[in-house]
């Protein structure tokens, strides 16, 4: 059966195999993005028979209001907050403005729009976070990144907090690791393409249920620790 699909970051690399994955699939798409980004050896994104919704940043309020205005009183089977940025503070290179964009964006930005969006959530709806094992404090052995390991640390407990309180609306939650993509955050090294990945998260969303909601998962389907 067909389902309405909202994925934010949508105008490149995982976002947007995922937006394509799910249109083939029959979906209904609706991708957000900042801006249109031009695809090197794929289809536009406008081309996909999907609807694109530009202009919106997630670390913004006001772009967020907007956006649930502009979706109006459409209803969301699956909520997909991808969009993500990356810097790299060291200690001996720190940039706390980098490391507050950071947040904004990776932690406040998909609460944002998931708080949002809840009275566009269906009945059964399923909500999926972007993370990283890179805000595992357990598994955090090289240190480095300060920004981008406090946002996603930060998500992985918005995350956790969401399933908790949305399990009894009957909304589960999804806290996802994507892998080592071969992405521009990246710089293209990497174990998997975006295509890779995009399937591999797409199959953890078709599996999440009010049973293992809240769950820090892998791409892969393994368990990552906090």
């Amino acid at each position: 059966m067909s389902q309405t699909i909202v994925i934010t970051g949508a105008n490149r690399g995982i976002g947007y195999d995922m937006a394509r994955l799910w249109k083939a699939r029959g979906n209904h798409v609706i991708a957000v993005c900042r801006s249109p980004a031009e695809k090197k050896g794929k289809e536009d994104l406008h081309d996909l028979g999907i609807r694109v919704l530009e202009g919106y940043d997630v670390s913004k309020a006001e772009d967020v209001a907007a956006l649930k205005e502009e979706l109006g009183d459409t209803e969301v089977d699956v909520l997909y907050n991808n969009a993500g940025i990356m810097e790299s503070e060291t200690l001996e290179d720190m940039n706390f403005d980098t490391i507050e964009k950071q947040f904004e964006v990776n932690t406040l930005g998909p609460l944002r729009v998931t708080h949002a969006l809840l009275d566009n959530l269906s009945d059964g709806a399923r909500v999926g976070l972007m993370t990283s094992r890179m805000g595992s404090i357990e598994d955090n052995d090289s240190g480095r990144k300060y920004g981008y390991r406090i946002s996603k640390a930060g998500l992985n407990a918005a995350g956790k907090s969401l399933a908790v309180d949305l399990k009894d609306r009957g909304v589960a939650v999804a806290i996802l690791h994507p892998g080592y993509v071969k992405t521009d955050m990246t710089g293209h090294t990497g174990h998997i393409t975006p295509e890779q990945a995009a399937h591999r998260l797409v199959q953890r969303m078709d599996e999440l249920n009010l049973d293992n909601t809240g769950t820090f998962w892998h791409s892969d389907g393994s368990v990552l620790p906090w």
